[in-house]
C-alpha cells in the first residue's frame, strides 16, 4: 500500500516514545530492545481492532518514528485500518504497510486537520454533510465517537 505520514506528537500512547527516540539518538545499547517493545505495543493496539489479520508482523524504528507492516489483510479495508490504527499512535510518523490482500476497490483519503468535522468532509465528499455517519463507520473502530477526530 505505501508509505503513509502521519504527526509524531499526536495519537494514542502505547509506549515511552521519548525514551525510545532518546536512546536511538544516542545509540544506547537497549535501543533495540526499546524498539521491539514499541513494536509489541503497536501489534497489540492494532490487534485490539479486530480486523481480521492474520500473521501480522511490526517493527518500529525509534529513530525515525517509522512502522512497518506485514502479513494478510483480509480486505483492503482491513489493510488500510491497520495502517491507520498503527499512525495513531504517539511517536510514529510514517507507516510504510505492506499488509497482502484480495484485489478491491479503491479507497479515498482525507488528511484531518485542525477544524475539521465529520460533517464538514462528508460535505466535500459526498456533498450532503449528514452522511456523517457513513464516515464514522468506515473509520470504526480508530473513531469511537462522531464528534472526536484528530489533525
Amino acid at each position: 500500500m505505501g508509505l503513509f505520514s502521519f504527526i509524531k506528537e499526536a495519537g494514542e500512547k502505547l509506549f515511552g516514545g521519548k525514551e525510545v527516540q532518546e536512546a536511538a539518538a544516542s545509540n544506547a545499547p537497549n535501543v533495540a530492545d526499546l524498539n521491539a517493545k514499541a513494536a509489541d505495543a503497536i501489534k497489540v493496539y492494532i490487534e485490539k481492532q479486530n480486523l481480521g489479520l492474520s500473521g501480522l508482523a511490526v517493527t518500529f524504528d525509534g529513530a525515525s518514528g517509522k512502522v512497518t507492516l506485514g502479513g494478510q489483510a483480509p480486505s483492503q479495508e482491513a489493510a488500510e485500518k491497520a495502517g491507520l490504527a498503527a499512525g495513531n499512535v504517539s511517536s510514529v510518523s510514517d507507516v510504510d504497510n505492506n499488509l497482502d490482500f484480495p484485489a478491491g476497490t479503491a479507497s479515498q483519503y482525507h488528511d484531518v486537520v485542525r477544524g475539521d468535522t465529520l460533517s464538514a468532509i462528508a460535505k466535500k465528499y459526498y456533498g450532503d454533510a449528514n452522511k456523517y455517519m457513513v464516515i464514522f463507520e468506515a473509520n470504526k473502530p480508530m473513531l469511537s465517537d462522531p464528534d472526536k477526530i484528530y489533525p
